[in-house]
């Protein structure tokens, strides 16, 4: 909204830094959520694939979580 007033100050650099760590946070832990489901699915079913296959569809999580929270930070909507 064009009325909301801006962030500044100590508060504006929080929010910065916050977003800056969920860019850090968000591909490691995809994968290691990814892998975690994959390797309890692998052991219930006795297959040896399944904990791959969740590493790489963890890694396009986080990459996608941080492509949007790029876009949201680059267009300027912090919230």
């Amino acid at each position: 909204m064009a009325d909301e007033p801006k962030k500044s100050g100590a508060l504006g650099e929080l929010v910065k830094a916050e977003s800056m760590i969920q860019l850090a946070i968000a591909l490691p832990a995809g994968c290691l959520i990814g892998w975690l489901v994959g390797a309890w699915l692998d052991e219930r079913f006795h297959t040896g694939w399944i904990a791959i296959a969740g590493i790489i569809l963890g890694a396009a999580a986080g990459f996608v979580k941080i492509f949007t929270t790029a876009q949201k930070y680059l267009k300027g909507d912090k919230g």
